[in-house]
């Protein structure tokens, strides 16, 4: 008998994940804090708190008992990116070690500035752990819409097996052995989608917006350089794939952010109360490219403007006035 497949999380992308697992032929078990939410999605078969209108494959079972993913196949976490440390915890408890961890969050523990599949394997020592990465839209995967992610492992014949399970007739789940790159993509491209949203709010025009995008993406390509990720990876769908999404459509929580904060709002206003992963990303990523010298101009401004330190057009001024240069 195939195991099932464990999802940790049920906000949107949990669901839409745990939706796709189904339809590609597992049992899932679909993890939530609370049990009355857990009783109410069994019956209802609807998350409408987060994906209204999206019914909930017939082979996923709600539960809010942690317990029930001992026996998964694969557990993917599926919970905001700063509480990786705690769910890892919790699940280390319950999980045989041999048991892979998949990490869907997207960001980098501000307290500590690991990256998250460090967090894990410093909680989970010598248990396998991937991380899922890609452009994706929660409604889309959730919906059916053809999507294409990527799945790394350092374990290159796990990281298949994974990809294989996980994939069916609308999503597509490319396999990697690059880890850090995967991971390192997901998380940056968060922070520079703030930037690109801010653009757009303040009317500053498309040219301004392909510039900020390619130039990102060069600032990105440095960082992953410095931490051991490999170029081809963020030329891939973690990488330049999901930076193109994130950064050109309101459906991503982050550029709806920056394109608040470009409209004139505040920091607090612009979020509307929602997680913003870029947000608390942003510090960690500038002082771990500051730890390694990397110059990283358009996320350091964008740390400034969360810090309060600089107004939106000081740091368009300030980007604007450096040094003439070299492109590379």
């Amino acid at each position: 008998m195939v195991k099932p497949i464990g999802i940790a999380g049920a906000g949107a992308w949990g669901t839409a994940l745990a939706n796709a697992a189904a339809i590609a032929g597992n049992d899932v078990i679909l993890w939530m804090r609370s049990p009355q939410q857990a009783e109410d999605l069994g019956k209802t078969r609807t998350n409408e708190r987060f994906l209204p209108g999206v019914r909930l494959h017939d082979r996923i079972t709600p539960t809010a008992d942690l317990n029930q993913l001992a026996a998964c196949r694969a557990v993917l976490l599926v919970t905001p990116a700063q509480s990786t440390r705690e769910m890892t915890a919790a699940l280390a408890r319950i999980l045989p070690s041999e048991t892979p961890l998949v990490l869907c969050a997207k960001g980098i523990e501000r307290t500590t500035g690991s990256f998250l599949c460090d967090v894990v394997e410093e909680v989970r020592p010598g248990a396998p752990v991937a991380v899922l990465s890609g452009p994706s839209f929660a409604h889309d995967v959730a919906r059916g819409l053809p999507t294409a992610v990527t799945l790394a492992c350092r374990d290159a014949a796990l990281a298949e097996d994974l990809a294989m399970a996980l994939s069916g007739p609308t999503l597509r789940v490319y396999h990697r052995s690059d880890v850090r790159g995967v991971e390192i993509g997901g998380a940056a491209k968060n922070v520079l989608a703030i930037a690109c949203g801010a653009v757009v709010g303040r009317g500053l025009g498309e040219s301004a917006k392909a510039a900020l995008i390619a130039r990102g993406f060069a600032e990105l390509l440095r960082f992953s350089r410095a931490y051991g990720g490999e170029a081809e990876t963020l030329m891939g769908l973690s990488g330049l794939g999901d930076l193109v999404l994130t950064c050109s459509s309101a459906q991503s929580r982050n550029f709806s952010f920056g394109l608040h904060l470009g409209q004139g709002q505040s920091v607090e206003a612009a979020s509307g109360g929602k997680l913003v992963e870029g947000a608390t990303t942003a510090s960690a990523l500038v002082a771990l490219a500051k730890a390694k010298n990397i110059d990283m101009p358009i996320a350091e401004a964008v740390e400034q403007i969360l810090s309060g330190a600089w107004t939106l057009d000081q740091a368009v001024d300030a980007l604007m006035n450096r040094p003439i240069k070299s492109e590379h």
